[in-house]
């Protein structure tokens, strides 16, 4: 689908303009934005919008990380916005000219979307421009980064306080969970902080230069996130480190129980040992105590050696 507006000298919101009737047009500058487009839609950008082959092959394969490229007429920007539910990257392409912007996504974009509708019921349409459009969208997919990263720190705050008091393996599983999405995120925050930074210090967007403050404030926004990313790494890796710590805590703690036992029962073991192999000249055998005396002794030896480890402090 192909959606369009044109601004007119009158500073007057048109919509649904053919795209030939808009660059033949006399507007002030307009947006053409393919929406999930067709074949025959995609042709559209070769002619009669005439980009350079290689900015639409971008666009075509989806799979390009954010980055700024300069052609003779137009600029093209890949920039990422990242879905809510599947933290998956979705690409937004912009072609931006004196005189116009063109957006292209294979998936509905939400930030566009808010961007458009915000445009038509715009009172002031004669504050905004080609750029103005570009930094508004830009500022939505960014903004838009903040819940994510805040939904995936409440998710560690659960982790880490373990309230439910899930089995480690689970807690562990999830960790991990948690940091790779953290790592996908990363993989978008990171570009985009380096497009808008280029933005910022080209010399070739010079005529946009007085907009710059606002590219400024997203490009803030961008090291915020960064920070913000790094910080629950870092809150991953000692959560992992704890965990980890704890269990081998309690591993040793069954290992040193289990020892404790096996040392006890080791010389009652023997002397069980001694008295089973039934020679002939065993006086205690035939003693008429000796079984009651014998299971005497080993109780008190192992009374004995519990108390011993007791006071060694085996057991605190």
């Amino acid at each position: 689908m192909i959606k369009t507006i044109a601004i007119n000298k009158n500073h007057e919101c048109l919509t649904n303009i053919d795209i030939k009737e808009l660059i033949e047009g006399d507007f002030l500058w307009y947006w053409v934005d393919f929406d999930c487009p067709a074949d025959e839609e995609i042709k559209l950008l070769k002619n009669p919008l005439h980009f350079h082959p290689l900015a639409i092959e971008d666009c075509i394969n989806n799979i390009q990380r954010p980055k700024l490229d300069y052609y003779d007429d137009h600029f093209f920007f890949v920039a990422q916005s990242i879905n809510g539910e599947s933290l998956l990257r979705e690409e937004v392409n912009i072609f931006l000219g004196e005189n116009f912007i063109v957006s292209f996504h294979q998936e509905a974009s939400i930030e566009i979307e808010k961007v458009w509708n915000r445009i038509i019921q715009a009172s002031n349409i004669e504050n905004w421009d080609s750029i103005q459009v570009l930094y508004h969208v830009l500022d939505e997919i960014v903004d838009n980064y903040f819940p994510i990263v805040e939904k995936i720190e409440d998710v560690l705050n659960d982790i880490d306080e373990n309230s439910t008091r899930r089995p480690m393996r689970l807690l562990l599983q999830d960790l991990y969970d948690t940091r790779h999405d953290l790592l996908s995120i990363r993989h978008v925050i990171s570009p985009m902080r380096d497009l808008v930074y280029r933005i910022i210090n080209s010399e070739r967007l010079k005529e946009f230069r007085p907009k710059m403050e606002y590219f400024t404030d997203i490009h803030n926004h961008l090291i915020k996130l960064s920070e913000m990313i790094e910080e629950n790494r870092e809150l991953t890796t000692d959560i992992r480190d704890s965990y980890l710590s704890l269990n081998a805590h309690q591993t040793n703690r069954i290992m040193q129980v289990l020892t404790v036992i096996t040392t006890i029962f080791m010389p009652l073991t023997f002397i069980a040992g001694i008295y089973g192999m039934n020679f002939v000249n065993m006086p205690e055998l035939e003693w008429k105590y000796g079984y009651i005396g014998t299971l005497f002794v080993m109780l008190l030896i192992g009374i004995g050696m519990f108390i011993w480890f007791k006071r060694k402090g085996w057991f605190k």
